[in-house]
């Protein structure tokens, strides 16, 4: 199917502006998030009972193992035990909060190129072939991040689910009715940023299809027909 020239050129724009309003719903959701998970502790030993919240708080870029929470000693009044999370997400989610910015500066300079010097980026060669290649570059990229970005957040939920908290804290394996889970960390943000993530990849092969249709491997150089004016054929 051959679309008109004018055509052509829409759907092109489109496939570069798309891209970066995606990019931004990628990046945002997951670069700004923060929530927090919380564990209702009772002390057996202190009368009347009082039932006292655990908050653990946790944000972008997930370095879990650094994020410090105190759970009360209650036994013989004893000091309060400093616990942190397990683990550290933050390399699957900086690359693909690197990857959603990177790719947004590339689609707008792809666009202003493109809408600014139409005419040179057709009777250019070379830059046709440098934007298919950096589109299909993108387009694996975004496979790459947010596939790893999926599994990081996989992980942030069991790491910072209450009843993986309550397993790490001394009163609740000793007293197993001290403990229950409270409020969980709300992760539709992060669940919306793997979706924009995914989303992404298909948005930059189809602006990889356009590109190609505009580079001379999909149109090659026409020679000149024999019945051109100037060809003379010899009987």
């Amino acid at each position: 199917l051959e679309l008109p020239a004018d055509h052509v050129w829409f759907v092109r724009v489109m496939c570069l502006f798309f891209p970066q309003v995606f990019a931004i719903f990628a990046f945002a959701t997951c670069g700004g998030y923060s929530g927090q998970s919380v564990v209702n502790m009772t002390c057996p030993e202190v009368i009347p009972l009082e039932t006292t919240q655990i908050v653990v708080s946790f944000s972008y870029p997930f370095r879990l193992n650094k994020i410090a929470y105190d759970a009360p000693g209650c036994i013989n009044h004893t000091e309060p035990q400093k616990l942190y999370l397990q683990g550290d997400l933050s390399p699957s989610s900086e690359f693909f909060v690197t990857i959603g910015a990177f790719a947004f500066l590339c689609s707008l300079a792809a666009l202003v190129l493109y809408l600014g010097y139409h005419s040179t980026y057709q009777a250019s060669k070379k830059l046709p072939i440098a934007d298919f290649l950096l589109t299909v570059l993108f387009a694996f990229l975004w496979l790459v991040s947010s596939s790893a970005w999926a599994q990081g957040l996989t992980d942030l939920k069991f790491a910072t689910a209450p009843s993986n908290i309550i397993s790490s804290i001394n009163l609740c394996q000793k007293q197993l009715d001290a403990c229950t889970p409270g409020q969980l960390p709300i992760m539709g943000r992060l669940n919306a940023s793997v979706i924009f993530g995914f989303m992404n990849v298909i948005l930059w092969v189809g602006n990889g299809w356009f590109a190609y249709k505009e580079t001379i491997w999909h149109k090659p150089t026409e020679q000149q027909s024999p019945e051109e004016p100037g060809n003379i054929t010899l009987p």
